[in-house]
């Protein structure tokens, strides 16, 4: 049986921040991102911890990291334990495969989503008849179905409690004009590629969300990048619009919880063993299927 990490502790390491997925610790002037194997889901950390999980969510962030560096910059120190610095020594067997030593930044207090689908939140907000979030879209959009273009619908940042969606002009406001557009170009300019990428490697990268932050006086993506947790992989194989689609990320356990009954309040049902294999399963494959990589 495949062991879980839900919490860290590493004593004589300071933690800075505990996230929904993440635990963050200060190692001199270096942030440690430890990806644990907790789930959230409607914004609630679940009881039930998915095994290998953060090995995905910290393997294939760095990978997207690498392979989109020359489109933005990011804050990817290594992931490589050898190259961690002596103080983690006795931890190394627990980070090994879960952790990333970062730079440090000053996070930007919005999820920079981009959707290039028509699912999940937005297929709701669409069939209301009205814009989604500012973008007036066709009439006769079916769900799943693929957007004239790409579109940014950002929303608030929230360690507790629900994001919000809001729209380009309110994050202008909230802001200032200069760094939203920033954000969105980035966040578009991010999305387009892995599109391609994902796309030729059978997978549909159907919607995404981004998180940015200042090191410095420059703006890089940080936190994760395209993994199962942030974003709704699905297969090109066997992709058709007009309902919900065959998938490699978390919509799975969203499903479960939804025909369950759950009000998405805290606090959130504990998931049966058949959702966390499968879950497990889906995600060891996203790695596999976008990079080649398996886990040991």
């Amino acid at each position: 049986m495949i062991s879980t990490v839900a919490t860290t502790e590493l004593p004589g390491i300071e933690r800075v921040h505990r996230g929904k997925v993440r635990d963050v610790y200060r190692v001199g002037d270096t942030y440690l991102l430890v990806s644990t194997d907790r789930l959230s889901a409607f914004d609630c950390v679940l009881p039930t911890a998915i095994p290998l999980k953060g090995q995905v969510l910290n393997t294939l962030s760095s990978f997207w990291f690498r392979w989109s560096a020359h489109l933005v910059k990011n804050h990817l120190i290594t992931d490589d334990v050898a190259r961690f610095p002596s103080v983690l020594g006795p931890h190394l067997a627990m980070l090994k495969g879960r952790s990333s030593l970062v730079m440090q930044a000053r996070r930007v207090d919005v999820e920079c989503v981009v959707r290039g689908y028509l699912s999940g939140s937005a297929w709701t907000e669409y069939q209301k008849g009205g814009p989604v979030w500012g973008h007036m879209l066709p009439r006769g959009l079916r769900e799943s179905q693929q957007l004239p273009e790409p579109i940014f619908t950002p929303t608030t940042k929230a360690d507790q409690g629900h994001d919000q969606p809001i729209t380009r002009e309110a994050l202008a406001v909230t802001v200032g004009t200069e760094l939203a557009a920033q954000l969105e170009a980035r966040s578009l300019a991010l999305y387009n590629a892995a599109l391609e990428y994902a796309r030729g490697r059978g997978i549909i990268l159907a919607d995404t969300k981004f998180e940015f932050g200042f090191v410095g006086d420059e703006l890089r993506v940080i936190d994760e990048m395209l993994t199962p947790d942030s974003s709704r992989f699905w297969d090109a194989r066997t992709y058709a619009p007009g309902g919900p689609q065959q998938s490699y990320d978390k919509q799975y356990v969203r499903d479960f919880l939804l025909k369950s009954g759950w009000n998405r309040e805290p606090p959130a049902p504990a998931l049966p063993a058949e959702v966390v294999q499968n879950t497990t399963q889906r995600y060891c494959d996203a790695l596999e299927i976008l990079t080649g990589m398996r886990l040991p």
